[in-house]
C-alpha cells in the first residue's frame, strides 16, 4: 500500500533539490540537499545508493531546472513539487521501493518534467522523496497540483502501480462526493443537490403516485427526463445548468426509493387536515460551489442612484473608477446623504414619484397618531400616572420618523439633480468613447498602408 503527500516548494530551489537528495520541507534548494543524504539512501550492505534522475542529472538537477524556468520565462510561483511516496511497513525491500517509486515517477510525469528521485530507509516505513520542476521541459506548461490531480493523477497512478506489483492499494469506502459539494458542506453552505433533496422530500408527502410526484416536480420548475426510453431519470432545477439523475442524489432518492417512500405515505394514516402552504417557487443558481438566488435588477429610483453613487466613488472591488466631470465632483460631498436615501428606497422598495409620494403619507399619519397618543400620556402623566418609559419610547419612534420623513423630501428635491447630472456623465462617457474609436482608427490608418 503507497500512501502519497505532495508539497508546493516556493522558496530556493537549490536548498530543496539538496534537501531532496534537513531542513524546511517549503524550500526547493533545502529538499534536493535532505534527499541526497548518503545516511538514509545506503542500502545496509552498502552496495547500492537509492537514487535516480529522470529527464535530467543528479549532481546537476538544480542547473538544469532553473534553466528549463529561464528557456520559457517562469521563474516565479512555485518552483517545484516534493512528493512523498510511502509504503506499509515490511511490505517492500529498499530495492523494490526505490524501483517502484521510479516507475511511479515515470507513469506519473513521463518525458514532460525533470526529476529526483531518492529513496529513504530511516524509519520501519520506507519512502520515496520525488521533488520534480513545477514547468515542463517539453512544452512550459506549469503542472497544476489541485484536488482533481491528486485524486485522478498522483492516487490513479499510485494504485495502478501497486496493483502490478501485488501491493496493497487505499480504497474509499462508500461512493466520494464531488469536490465542489465537499467543499460547500465543509463550509456549511447549501449545493444545488441540496435543494433539490429539499424540495423532492416536502413534494412526496403531498404526492400519492409516482406520476404525480413528477407532475409536481414540473409545476415547481424542474424539467425531468424519465420514460421507457431513459435509463436513468434526471431532474434540472429552475435556473440549473445540467440534469442530475435522482440515484446519484442518494440511496434515498433513487426511483425504487421514491416509489417506497410514496407507497408509505399512501399507506399511514390520515393525518389531521391543516391549511397547507405551498412551496414557493425558487430560482437558484450555482458558481464554484455555492448557491445564489436570483435578485431583481434594481429599477427606477433605485437604480438611479446605484448608477449615480458608483460614479461617485461608492462602487463594488475592482470596479473601474470613472473619469466624472469636475461640476459633477463637487456632489461626492453630499455621498452620505445620497446613500441615506438609497437605504431608504431600498428598504421601502420606492422606485417611482408615485410610491414616494405615498410612502411620504404614510410616515406623516403614523408621526400624527403617535403625537395624539403622546398628548394623551402627558395628560396622565400630569396627573401622577408612571408612563414616562412609554413616552421615551413614542419619542424615539417619532425621531426614526421624522428622519424618514426628511429623507422623503430629500429625495424628491435631489431626484432632479441627480438626473441632470447622470446625463452630464453619460454624455462625457459618450465623448470619451468616440475618442477613443477616433483614436483606434487613426492608429489603424498608420500601420495599414492600404487604408
Amino acid at each position: 500500500m503507497a500512501y502519497d503527500k505532495i508539497i508546493p516548494i516556493k522558496g530556493r530551489l537549490d536548498h530543496c533539490v539538496n534537501y531532496v537528495l534537513n531542513s524546511e520541507k517549503t524550500d526547493l534548494g533545502q529538499v534536493l540537499e535532505y534527499m541526497s543524504n548518503s545516511d538514509k539512501t545506503v542500502t545496509p550492505d552498502g552496495r547500492a545508493v537509492l537514487e535516480t534522475a529522470i529527464n535530467c542529472q543528479l549532481q546537476t538537477a538544480y542547473q538544469e531546472m532553473q534553466a528549463t524556468k529561464r528557456r520559457w520565462h517562469k521563474k516565479g510561483g512555485v518552483l517545484g513539487y516534493h512528493l512523498i511516496h510511502s509504503y506499509a511497513p515490511g511490505e517492500v525491500t529498499p530495492e523494490q521501493a526505490h524501483t517502484f517509486g521510479v516507475e511511479f515517477a515515470r507513469q506519473l510525469l513521463g518525458d514532460r518534467y525533470e526529476v529526483v528521485i531518492s529513496t529513504h530507509l530511516d524509519h520501519d516505513h520506507l519512502h520515496n522523496h520525488i521533488l520534480f520542476n513545477s514547468v515542463s521541459c517539453i512544452d512550459g506548461k506549469k503542472y497544476r497540483d489541485n484536488f482533481k490531480a491528486y485524486f485522478g493523477d498522483i492516487r490513479g497512478a499510485s494504485n495502478e502501480v501497486s496493483r502490478r506489483h501485488g501491493l496493497s492499494l487505499i480504497e474509499p469506502e462508500g461512493k466520494g462526493k464531488s469536490y465542489v459539494e465537499w467543499d460547500a458542506n465543509q463550509k456549511g453552505k447549501a449545493t444545488i443537490r441540496d435543494l433539490i433533496r429539499q424540495d423532492i422530500d416536502a413534494l412526496i408527502d403531498q404526492s400519492f403516485t409516482y406520476a404525480t410526484f413528477l407532475a409536481a416536480l414540473r409545476k415547481n420548475g424542474y424539467e425531468i427526463k424519465s420514460g421507457s426510453n431513459v435509463k436513468h431519470t434526471a431532474v434540472k432545477a429552475p435556473g440549473g445548468s445540467r440534469f442530475i439523475r435522482l440515484n446519484s442524489l442518494g440511496e434515498n432518492y433513487t426511483e425504487e426509493a421514491i416509489k417506497r417512500r410514496l407507497s408509505e405515505v399512501r399507506s399511514a394514516p390520515a393525518p389531521v387536515q391543516e391549511p397547507t402552504i405551498p412551496i414557493p417557487r425558487r430560482k437558484y443558481y450555482s458558481h464554484r460551489g455555492q448557491v445564489y438566488k436570483w435578485k431583481r435588477k434594481p429599477r427606477g429610483f433605485r437604480a438611479l442612484y446605484v448608477y449615480y453613487l458608483y460614479s461617485l466613488g461608492f462602487r463594488k472591488p475592482g470596479m473601474k473608477k470613472k473619469n466624472i466631470p469636475i461640476a459633477v465632483r463637487k456632489e461626492v460631498t453630499r455621498l452620505h446623504r445620497y446613500q441615506a436615501q438609497y437605504r431608504l428606497m431600498q428598504e421601502y422598495r420606492i422606485d417611482t414619484d408615485d410610491q414616494l409620494s405615498m410612502l411620504s403619507v404614510a410616515f406623516q399619519s403614523d408621526i400624527d397618531a403617535l403625537t395624539e397618543r403622546r398628548k394623551c400620556l402627558y395628560k396622565e402623566q400630569r396627573k401622577g400616572g408612571e408612563v414616562s418609559e412609554q413616552i421615551d419610547s413614542i419619542n424615539t419612534e417619532l425621531r426614526q420618523l421624522r428622519r424618514n420623513l426628511k429623507t422623503c423630501t430629500q429625495i424628491q428635491q435631489d431626484i432632479p439633480i441627480i438626473r441632470e447630472q447622470v446625463q452630464t456623465i453619460q454624455q462625457q462617457e459618450k465623448k470619451e468613447q468616440e475618442q477613443d474609436k477616433a483614436k483606434q482608427r487613426k492608429n489603424e490608418r498608420r500601420f495599414d498602408p492600404w487604408m
